[in-house]
């Protein structure tokens, strides 16, 4: 079940011209509004094919004005790792969906997953991301014979950019215990220069671990490497501090719109979402909470 706000056709791009901040109006009209009952899984297809095209769309609209390092950040039950009802297929779906947009572009998009990190009894895949490489070689990626002519899958590397590539997008890049994948993301995006670079769902904070690896020393280094990239598009549930019900709202920001606030209310034929606040940057906790208080 989706909020119904009123759309206009007419406005579906973004005004760029002369050099003027882009126009935020027409994407906020087309936008249908946040779905309901994000917390019945496993999600309908609708729910998810709403969350696909909001994430395309923003992202379509960061690369046409020319943004290069982008990440987006969606936290739906389904892509909540720290949740029992993560579902990686509901990933896949997403990076595909948006790999084939930019096909159907004309563009060559190479999709890349981290591969095992390590050496010998410490070597190792993050658990959100075994089989994952796997899985998207099985995956139906349309009959026009997109795979292997504009979408190919590769790694986490250097080595992984070949001159034909137009755009990379890099399925949920994160450190493990002992391991950190920043080097070699750093050495990728050197190599793909001003191409676009996608980060969907990162988790890059440091994890140190007794090896000495991701401690104090180069952590500047690496938190400013990870903060390079612009995110366009975030959407996150809202809950009370410890735990995932009821939801109290969603956190929601997609490119080049505000951090929009929304609080959950309950109705007598269902729910809404209705908007408490709008904030430039990513809000704090403190920010949430007090748009939620009240003055």
């Amino acid at each position: 079940m989706l909020q119904k706000i009123c759309t206009n056709a007419s406005e579906k791009k973004l005004a760029k011209a002369n050099g003027k901040p882009p126009d935020t109006t027409a994407s906020k009209k087309e936008w249908r509004g946040i779905p309901t009952r994000l917390n019945n899984i496993p999600h309908s297809r609708e729910i998810r094919k709403y969350f696909y095209d909001d994430v395309i769309q923003a992202t379509k609209r960061a690369i046409e004005d020319k943004k290069t390092r982008l990440q987006i950040d969606i936290n739906i039950p389904e892509l909540n790792p720290e949740m029992d009802v993560y579902r990686i297929g509901t990933l896949m779906e997403l990076v595909r969906d948006l790999s084939l947009t930019f096909a159907d572009d004309g563009k060559r998009v190479k999709v890349c997953v981290q591969g095992s990190m390590g050496q010998g009894a410490f070597a190792g895949i993050p658990l959100q991301l075994a089989g994952t490489r796997k899985i998207l070689e099985f995956m139906d990626w349309g009959d026009y014979g997109a795979m292997g002519a504009f979408i190919n899958i590769g790694a986490v590397g250097a080595s992984e950019v070949d001159k034909e590539d137009d755009m990379f997008v890099l399925i949920a890049p994160q450190n493990a215990v002992g391991n950190c994948i920043i080097d070699d993301m750093r050495a990728m995006t050197d190599a793909a220069g001003d191409r676009p670079v996608i980060l969907v769902n990162p988790r890059l904070k440091d994890m140190p671990a007794s090896s000495g690896v991701m401690q104090t020393m180069g952590r500047d280094v690496r938190l400013q490497y990870a903060a390079s990239f612009e995110t366009c598009y975030s959407f996150r549930l809202l809950f009370y501090a410890g735990t995932f019900y009821p939801i109290m709202g969603a956190l929601r920001m997609a490119y080049p719109n505000k951090y929009e606030i929304f609080r959950r209310v309950d109705e007598p034929n269902g729910e809404k979402y209705d908007l408490l606040a709008e904030f430039t940057g990513n809000p704090t906790a403190d920010d949430i909470t007090n748009a939620f208080v009240g003055p």
